[in-house]
Parts: C-alpha cells; structure tokens; sequence
C-alpha cells in the first residue's frame, strides 16, 4: 500500500502568464502497488522486493555546491566564443525536423497503432518507436508526447525494448507517443557520443517535436515531453530552448547544474558513500570541459552559461518531478533543488518524493503514472 506522509499546497509567487499550482507529496512506499514483470525499465534494475519502512540513505551522496544556487532567472554573460553546450548557441541552431516515414508497422497496442518511424536530425536518420491513438482524430490532432530515455547503452539499445509498460500507459490514454532512439542507438544513423559533454542527443529530440509539428496526426500546439534520468537532463535543456513544449514530466532526472555534475556527481558511489566528486578524478567529458574551461570556480560565467538551471525563467511551460529517496543512480538533491529553483522565479512545478523507492521508482510505478497522466491531461489536453 501507499501511505501519504505529506502533502501541502503551496503558494508560489505568480509570473506573468503561470497561474498553475505548486505542489510537492513525500510517500512511503509498503508493498509494490502491482506486479511490473513487463515493465522494460532501463537505467537500473528493479528491486527484488519490498522497501522496508526505514530504508537505509542512499550509498550516493549529494550536498549542493554553492554555485548550484546561482540565480535562476539571471542571464549568464555569455563567452565570446559560445561552446556548442550554451543554451544561447542551442537556442541559435535551426531545428527543421522532417516528415515522419513509417519504417516498419508493428503489432497494435489495446487502442492504439505502433510502428518504427524515422526522421532527420543534422542529416542523420534517426529512428523512433511511434504510438498514434485509434478512432477518431481530434479537430487540431491528438496531442504529443515526446518520450526521452535513460542511458542505455548504445550498443545494446533496441527501439522495441525497455520502457514497454510507460510508453503503454501513455499511448492508451489518447496520446501520441514518439520515443527517438537517439544518434548512434540501434540504427540511428551518427555517433553515440554521450548527452553531458555533447548537445547530440537534445538536438535529435528538438528535431522530433519538429518532426511531430509536421506530422498530419499531431496537434503541434499540444506537444510535451517525457523524461527518465538522462531523458529528463534532455526534457530540461529541451523547454527552456524550445518555447512550444508546453508541458514536461521527469522522472530521476539529472536535473542538476553542470558545477554539481562536473564536482558531485558520478554514476557509480565510492565505496562508503562519500561525495564522488570530491575524491575521484575527472574523466571523459568532464575532463575535457575542464582542461578547456577550468573548474567552475574558476570561470562561473561558462559553467553557468551551459546550465538549463540559469535560464528557468524562461521555461515553456509547468513541470512535474518524481524522485525515490533511495535512488542510488542520481541524487534525490537534484529534483529537490530543482523545485526550489522553479519556485523562487514563480514558475510552475510539482515535487513528488517515494520514500525507499529506487531510480526506476519501480515499486510506486502506478502512483506516479497516474499523476503522470493527470498532469498531461491537465496541460495537454485542457486549455
């Protein structure tokens, strides 16, 4: 069963054109709500069994370093030579999209058409798993869910696999789902170069809200986004470049500044559970940005500049958060410092934390489904 441990409303100072509520809900989670045998859950792997009542803190430790508070509605000065990560060179590329081709029709889901689908990104062909409702189309189209995934290896990614009980849910509820494999997964075309020290993967999804813009099925004023973990770094960065997102859901999502990520957060814990960042050397692309940059101390002006979290202000629309507290993948801190953030500049968010759940918050899944569900339909398909 889950039990409510808290849940308040909360009053957030109102900008301009964002009168939505604020909401955050702590849970304990008991017994799994149901059975996930099919549930396809990438970045981790679902516990064997219940959470105990007073699970143990998770083994990854994360306190916020203090340029991880800069103000979020400020606008960095930008670096004379803007790096392809900065959220004004993002914000400066063109993302065309292209018409959706149908690759390959797969077997129908309950009330809904499924098929591989392709698009085109920087050139590359990209492939996507894409869901389209059965019956009558609305007037405008249906509304649009872009579906960001975690990290999965590249190498072992199939368009078909993973996520299946998510993406269900969502496309029986009457939406369009259009999940990108991303450059580099399975047989997208391009080089699978990583989401943190590249802007790849979120241009190939800004590509795919374009793509569904022109898709003849799709309202493209009712397009939002879907994110798990990296997925939800990608959601992020997507709507506070893209201004017609006009909702986003992520679920344990790394959703920190680029200071923590670089300093604070690794994929695997150190032994003992001490800060990661602060006791193991810098590697792949955190290396790089640094030997360019220098540490973000040192240069807060760029660290800045590449962090969706400096530019929330101008989020395009409300955002919903789910987080387990025994997520041992990516820190509890990252939503909850995000919430906060959202909440100083008056924009729209909602918090949601599972006690002892894990990264896949595998045993509240239902719960946070539904209000999944709930706050599309709230924002998609309302006025």
């Amino acid at each position: 069963m889950v039990r409510p441990l808290l849940a308040r409303n909360l009053t957030a100072p109102r900008a301009a054109g964002k009168d939505w509520p604020v909401r955050i809900a702590t849970l304990r989670v008991g017994l799994p709500l149901i059975l996930l045998a099919c549930l396809g859950i990438a970045c981790g792997r679902l516990s064997g069994g219940s959470p105990t009542a007073n699970p143990p803190s998770p083994s990854l430790s994360w306190t916020p370093s203090a340029t991880a508070t800069l103000t979020p509605s400020a606008t960095p000065t930008p670096t004379p030579t803007l790096h392809p990560l900065t959220i004004e060179s993002m914000r400066g590329r063109v993302y065309p999209g292209s018409m959706v081709t149908i690759e390959q029709v797969l077997p129908s889901g309950s009330n809904y058409a499924r098929y591989i689908a392709s698009y085109l990104s920087e050139g590359l062909k990209i492939n996507a798993l894409l869901t389209v409702p059965l019956g009558e189309k609305p007037e405008a189209g249906w509304p649009v869910i872009i579906f960001n995934h975690g990290f999965i290896p590249p190498d072992v990614y199939q368009t078909t696999e993973r996520y299946v009980a998510y993406v269900d849910n969502l496309a029986r509820r009457g939406y369009i789902v259009f999940r990108s494999d991303y450059r580099g997964h399975a047989d997208s075309e391009g080089e699978a170069r990583g989401a943190y020290g590249q802007p790849d993967y979120v241009v190939d999804v800004l590509n795919a809200a374009a793509a569904m813009r022109l898709y003849p099925e799709a309202d493209p004023e009712r397009i939002g986004m879907w994110g798990h973990s990296m997925g939800g770094y990608i959601s992020l960065r997507s709507m506070v470049i893209d201004p017609g997102i006009r909702a986003g859901v992520i679920w344990a999502g790394v959703v920190a500044s680029y200071p923590d990520l670089v300093t604070r957060w690794r994929r695997t814990p150190t032994p003992g559970g001490a800060d990661p960042g602060v006791t193991s050397p810098l590697r792949g692309w955190r290396s790089g940005l640094v030997e360019v940059y220098g540490v973000p101390e040192a240069n807060p002006g760029f660290w800045a500049s590449i962090s969706a979290n400096s530019y929330l202000a101008d989020l395009s629309g409300p955002v919903q958060l789910h987080h387990g507290t025994a997520d041992t993948s990516v820190p509890v801190g990252f939503s909850e410092t995000l919430y906060e953030q959202i909440r100083q500049i008056g924009g729209a968010v909602e918090l949601y934390l599972y006690e002892g759940a894990d990264h896949n918050l595998s045993a509240p899944f239902s719960v946070a489904m539904q209000r999944t569900i709930e706050f599309f339909d709230r924002y998609l398909k309302g006025p």
